[in-house]
C-alpha cells in the first residue's frame, strides 16, 4: 500500500491505527479549523510568526485537538511531551517540568501537551504556573469541557483558549477520501450507507477512521468492480449505532436543555421537539424534562394560558404511568402546547418584584381592618373595624386597602395583551376605576 501525503510513517507490525497512520504531518492536511488556520486566525498567525503562547485546545472528541498539538511542535523546533491527565501524577510532572528547564538552559524548548487537562485537580494545576511563566515549557492543554468552569482562573489567565468544532460533512468526507487512498480502494458502500457512516461519526473524525479501519477488515473487497457493495442496513449490523455524544453531568447537558428552553420560548415547536429528542436519544431522564416543562408552563406562558401548567404535570403524570417509551409521547405532546401557547413572564416578574418589595420592607403588620377578631381583646384593638365585605357590595368589590399602613399601593403584575390575560388585564382596568371612585 502506497502512503498519502500527510500521513505518519506505518507500523511495519500492522497494528498501527488507520486514524493514527493518517494523521497529517502538515498543517494543511488538517481537516476542518480553518476558523483557527487561516492566514488572520489565532494559530494561523501564530504558525506565520513562529512563536507560540500556551494553549487551552477546547473542542469535542475527534476534533484534531492532538494533531494540532503535534504540528504546533515543529513550529518553535520545541521537543514534543505529551501525557494525559487521567494517568499522570506529580511525581511524573516533576520530572517533566525538570527535563524542560534544563532543555530550556541548553536553548531547546518543550511543548507539553495535556490531555483531559480539566481531570487535573485545582492544586496539580497550580503546578504548573511557574513553569508556564518562566518559558520552562509550553503548556498546550487538550480539553471536551469548558475550561471556565473546569480550569482554576490563575492557570485560565495564563493561557489562549482556542474553540474547535466539531468536523463538518465536507471535513469528514475528506478524511473517508483520505482512507480510501490509503487502502488503494472505495469502501464497498451504496451512496446511502456513505451519507449515513457520515452522520455516524457526528463530527468526530477518530470514529470515522475507526469505522472505515472496521469495514476494510470485516468486509474486504477483492474485486473493487464487482458491485457487491453494503447497504445502510448492513453497514449498521457491521458498525452498531453510536450513542449521541452527550453527559447527563456535563455541559452538553446544559447546553441542550438551554436549547430546549429558549426555542420553547421562540415558539418554534419542531425545534423543541428536536432538542426533546436529542435529550431522549442521549439518555436524558425524561423525568427531568417533565420538570423543565412544568418550570416553563409558570415562568413562561403563566396565565397567558393557565392550561398550560395542566398540561405539564399532566405530561410527568402519563409518564409515570407508562413509562418509556410509550410516555415519551405524551411529554411530546406536552411540549408542542407549550411551544404553540401565548406567552407571558408576566407572572414570574410580578413574584419577583413582590419578593423584593418584602424583603425591603421587613415586618410590617397588615391593616387592621383586614384582620379577624376572634376575641373581644382583638375587637377593642381594632381589629376587623370597618371591614367592607365585598359580596356585600353592588358590584362585588370593595375597592379597600389591603396593603400594610404607611406602605403605597404598588402594581407588580402587568399582564400582557396575549391570551388569556387579556381579559385579565380588562378586569385589573375595571376594578382599578372602581378603586379611583371609592
Amino acid at each position: 500500500m502506497s502512503g498519502t501525503p500527510g500521513t505518519s510513517v506505518p507500523d511495519p507490525a500492522g497494528n498501527q491505527p488507520l486514524a493514527d497512520v493518517l494523521r497529517p504531518q502538515r498543517f494543511a492536511d488538517v481537516a476542518g479549523q480553518q476558523h483557527l488556520l487561516a492566514d488572520d486566525a489565532p494559530l494561523g498567525r501564530m504558525i506565520a510568526s513562529g512563536r507560540l503562547a500556551s494553549l487551552v485546545l477546547w473542542g469535542p472528541p475527534g476534533s484534531g485537538k492532538t494533531t494540532l498539538a503535534r504540528l504546533l511542535a515543529g513550529v518553535g523546533g520545541l521537543t514534543f511531551v505529551q501525557i494525559s491527565a487521567i494517568f499522570s501524577g506529580v511525581a511524573e510532572l516533576k520530572k517533566i517540568f525538570g527535563a524542560a528547564r534544563q532543555q530550556r538552559e541548553q536553548g531547546q524548548g518543550t511543548l507539553l501537551f495535556v490531555d483531559e487537562i480539566h481531570r487535573f485537580n485545582r492544586a496539580q494545576q497550580d503546578g504548573f504556573l511557574p513553569y508556564v511563566e518562566d518559558g520552562s515549557i509550553v503548556l498546550i492543554g487538550a480539553t471536551t469541557e469548558n475550561p471556565s468552569f473546569e480550569l482554576n482562573s490563575a492557570l485560565l489567565s495564563r493561557l489562549q483558549v482556542l474553540v474547535l468544532q466539531r468536523l463538518d460533512e465536507q471535513a469528514l468526507a475528506q478524511l473517508l477520501q483520505r482512507a480510501e487512498a490509503y487502502q488503494q480502494q472505495r469502501l464497498p458502500l451504496t451512496d446511502d450507507a456513505r451519507q449515513l457512516l457520515l452522520e455516524l461519526a457526528d463530527g468526530d473524525g477518530r470514529y470515522l477512521l475507526n469505522c472505515c479501519e472496521l469495514l476494510f477488515r470485516l468486509q474486504p473487497v477483492s474485486d473493487p468492480d464487482s458491485g457487491e457493495r453494503l447497504d445502510a442496513t448492513a453497514m449498521l449490523r457491521l458498525l452498531q449505532r453510536r450513542a449521541p455524544l452527550y453527559d447527563k453531568d456535563l455541559e452538553a447537558h446544559y447546553n441542550l436543555i438551554s436549547a430546549l428552553h429558549k426555542s420553547l420560548r421562540g415558539s418554534d415547536c419542531d425545534a423543541a421537539l428536536y432538542w426533546l429528542a436529542r435529550m431522549l436519544t442521549g439518555g436524558e431522564d425524561p423525568l427531568y424534562i417533565c420538570r423543565r416543562l412544568i418550570r416553563f408552563a409558570s415562568e413562561d406562558i403563566g396565565l397567558a394560558d393557565p392550561q398550560a401548567l395542566g398540561q405539564a404535570l399532566a405530561a410527568r403524570e402519563a409518564f409515570h404511568v407508562l413509562g418509556s417509551p410509550e410516555g415519551e409521547l405524551a411529554i411530546a405532546q406536552a411540549l408542542i402546547y407549550l411551544a404553540t401557547a401565548p406567552k407571558s413572564n408576566a407572572a414570574y416578574k410580578a413574584q419577583k418584584l413582590a419578593l423584593r418589595a418584602a424583603q425591603k420592607t421587613g415586618s410590617l403588620a397588615p391593616p387592621a381592618h383586614i384582620l379577624n377578631a376572634p376575641t373581644r381583646l382583638m375587637k377593642d384593638l381594632g381589629y376587623g373595624k370597618g371591614y367592607a365585605y365585598d359580596h356585600a357590595t353592588e358590584s362585588g368589590f370593595s375597592g379597600q386597602n389591603y396593603f400594610p399602613d404607611g406602605l403605597p399601593r404598588a402594581q407588580y403584575y402587568t399582564p400582557v395583551e396575549r391570551g388569556f390575560e387579556r381579559d385579565i388585564h380588562k378586569r385589573l382596568q375595571y376594578w382599578a376605576r372602581l378603586r379611583e371612585q371609592t
